[in-house]
């Protein structure tokens, strides 16, 4: 620069350091800037990174199980495979719009080969070309294998695209699936789980979330096998698991008491059903039955009206039953003394302008007589003696009116008038043998233990405990005393008299059982005719609620049948159910009969064959109860007790009748045939109708046996 002209030079210099100056101030800011980045931010950019490599994933925890009280699965979840699809990387290496649109085809036209689907439905899922979307939930072991094939490379070497190539994207992912090894068993307790991982119904719903687990939202990866590989070491997914579930209910002995009332439902042709088995000592649910039921693996192919838990949701006038409970608080309250005759008003009683009528036109009968005859007179004179008050308090102390609390949803309390006013006469009249007033079939178990265990009521318990994955009780039910009902002394005298309801003589005759002392009553209430708003003439509920042994209780058992088409009388419907699944129970049980128990003859069915089913015998003692509100009568348990006022009206029935030719004809109307005239169809086995005895053309009296014998056709 010395050559320089000094003024060139100085321009040159002064050049120099401006672009010196500026080079310094871009390397101060780049040094300023890699500092903040690298140092200042480093956490946010790390996450940021991290975010990049690697993705969210929702933790699915497995769902806990259901097990009934021996340990066996009712409900339990187990691993399916599920195919989803990376369209983005699908289509990777594949240049042009109109290329990808036509690898797109070629592959639907594959993967729905594979998964046995529509190939639109499945290139409607891929035309939104996302990163992540399901084409098939829970596939079979073949349809995910299949689509492991199109995506092997070593299969198809590295060729990817159209034609036999490699389709890239596709992911087989593990999922849980709800699967219910006892199929129908339970289904209406049990509910079903939803494709979105929710309970429905049942107790899958009540305790969807101590069932469920805990989702927790994790980094990683998973990888072919669906393993998570988590970038912050591994998550314990059983930490995450749901709890599991111990109920109350004996697996065998709710299979039983299925088979019985569902073959009573086929063979009555009722609209619906329902069967409670309870531990009268703990409140143990040894069996919660409701028909029709469905198969909760394939829930979808149930009618809404199947799947519903009759035992609790449905309620209905319970009719003779409460006679107990009526009787028991007249002791309890002294109004009532054990050996107290009741004039019965030669079985026509007026209150008010509503006539009130027994079938038989009793005169004096024993407090026993009532039970066992099932006086609605009787009854309603103990009710009137033991005053308003006395009845509505006695009826909320064994647990009318209030839901039972069981984990269930929609379980219904009953209509039991609150005393917002005191009940009219004939309100209190009606109360006394159960009309006007509404209750479950569980409600009526629960009352009936007061009954056998000594007066106290129990808590009915379905669920016993809750432990999570490592075994640790979450939450325990304990047998609880809810109040006590009654004296000791009360509950046995009254345990006494529900023995006479199944002797002869009484109303239940069909529930009783050899080696075992059988307590327990009959009803046959009438429905109301939401048409008419009075009592029907032709629609029923037929009922039985008893216990077994009656000396030291181990089963109350509540049979309670909707509506029955072919015979109405609980004693001769609902009787032999319980008989049946009583005395299975007790065997399953080990528990002896008793020398001093009393030899049950002429029985139908005595032997519990499940074979074996007895049809309603008009002649035998039967008990319907039901007023209209002003003058139709509401006739008690009786022989051939005849119904509404054109019944009684109507001529006396034949002493005799022909025996009906059933040759040909199937079990449904073989039965029809033989009911119709009077007598008394007793089914043994099924298919091809046989044998027939008496012969066809017998003349035999009115209630008699025809023994229908089929055979499985060759």
């Amino acid at each position: 620069m010395k050559n320089l002209d000094p003024a060139r030079a100085k321009w040159i210099r002064v050049r120099m350091g401006l672009l010196c100056g500026i080079m310094a101030l871009g390397l101060g800011g780049f040094v300023s800037s890699a500092y903040r980045v690298q140092v200042e931010d480093a956490a946010s950019w790390k996450e940021t990174a991290e975010n990049q490599r690697q993705r969210r994933l929702h933790i699915e925890p497995k769902r806990g199980g259901i097990y009934d009280r021996n340990g066996a699965a009712l409900a339990a979840s187990v691993e399916v495979p599920s195919i989803s699809a990376d369209v983005v990387e699908m289509l990777k290496g594949i240049d042009g719009q109109n290329a990808q649109a036509a690898a797109l085809i070629d592959f639907s036209t594959r993967i729905a080969g594979a998964l046995g689907m529509d190939p639109s439905d499945v290139h409607q899922k891929l035309a939104n070309r996302r990163r992540f979307v399901w084409l098939k939930r829970r596939v079979t072991a073949e349809e995910a294998q299949a689509i492991r094939e199109l995506g092997d490379l070593k299969k198809h070497g590295s060729t990817y695209g159209p034609g036999k190539g490699v389709v890239k994207g596709l992911g087989v992912e593990g999922e849980g699936r709800r699967y219910y090894p006892g199929r129908e068993l339970a289904g209406p307790v049990l509910g079903f789980v939803a494709p979105d991982g929710f309970g429905k119904d049942g107790l899958e719903l009540s305790l969807d979330e101590e069932l469920r687990g805990r989702v927790e939202e994790v980094r990683g990866l998973r990888d072919r096998s669906g393993r998570l590989i988590f970038s912050e070491g591994t998550t314990d997914e059983s930490s995450l698991a749901g709890h599991d579930v111990q109920l109350a209910i004996d697996q065998a002995i709710q299979r039983v008491a299925e088979r019985e009332l569902d073959v009573a439902f086929r063979t009555y042709e009722t609209k619906g059903a329902s069967l409670i088995v309870m531990d009268p000592t703990t409140g143990d649910l040894l069996a919660m039955v409701s028909v029709p039921g469905f198969n909760p693996n394939d829930y979808g192919e149930a009618e809404p009206d199947a799947r519903r838990d009759r035992a609790v949701t449905d309620r209905f006038e319970p009719g003779s039953v409460m006679k107990v409970f009526t009787v028991a608080a007249a002791l309890a309250a002294g109004s009532l003394k054990p050996t107290e005759t009741i004039f019965c008003e030669h079985g026509t009683y007026s209150i008010g302008n509503v006539t009130i009528h027994d079938t038989h036109q009793n005169d004096w009968l024993s407090t026993t007589q009532v039970l066992a005859k099932s006086s609605n007179i009787g009854a309603l004179k103990i009710g009137l003696g033991l005053g308003e008050p006395g009845l509505y308090g006695a009826y909320r102390r064994f647990g009318f009116g209030e839901p039972t609390g069981l984990p269930l949803p929609g379980e219904a309390s009953g209509v039991l008038r609150p005393r917002a006013r005191p009940w009219f006469e004939v309100e209190t009249a009606n109360a006394s043998f159960g009309q006007g007033i509404s209750v479950t079939t569980v409600q009526l178990a629960a009352a009936m233990t007061a009954i056998a265990n000594g007066g106290k009521v129990m808590e009915p318990i379905l669920v016993r405990k809750i432990t999570d994955s490592r075994g640790n009780v979450v939450k325990e039910w304990s047998p609880r005393v809810r109040r006590e009902a009654v004296p000791q002394t009360v509950a046995k005298t009254v345990t006494e008299m529900l023995t006479a309801v199944v002797e002869d003589g009484g109303t239940g005759v069909e529930a009783a059982m050899s080696g075992f002392r059988v307590a327990g009553k009959t009803a046959t209430a009438q429905k109301v005719d939401p048409a008419t708003g009075k009592y029907s003439e032709d629609k029923y509920t037929a009922s039985f609620v008893g216990f077994v042994p009656a000396d030291k209780p181990r089963l109350v058992i509540a049979v309670v049948l909707d509506e029955p088409m072919i015979g109405r009388y609980g004693g001769d419907l609902a009787g032999p159910v319980f008989r049946r699944v009583a005395e299975a129970s007790l065997r399953y049980l080990g528990v002896p009969p008793s020398n001093a128990a009393p030899k049950i003859k002429n029985v139908k069915g005595s032997d519990a064959d499940p074979s074996l089913v007895a049809i309603q015998k008009p002649g035998d003692p039967a008990q319907v109860e039901g007023s209209e509100p002003a003058s139709a009568p509401a006739s008690p348990d009786a022989p051939g007790a005849p119904v509404g006022p054109a019944a009684l009206a109507g001529p006396p029935l034949p002493s005799s009748v022909k025996v009906p030719d059933t040759a040909g004809m199937g079990a449904r109307d073989a039965v029809r045939a033989v009911g119709a005239v009077g007598l008394v169809p007793v089914v043994e086995g099924s298919g091809k109708l046989v044998k027939q005895l008496p012969p066809a053309g017998s003349a035999v009296p009115k209630g008699s046996s025809v023994r229908l014998v089929f055979e499985p056709a060759s």
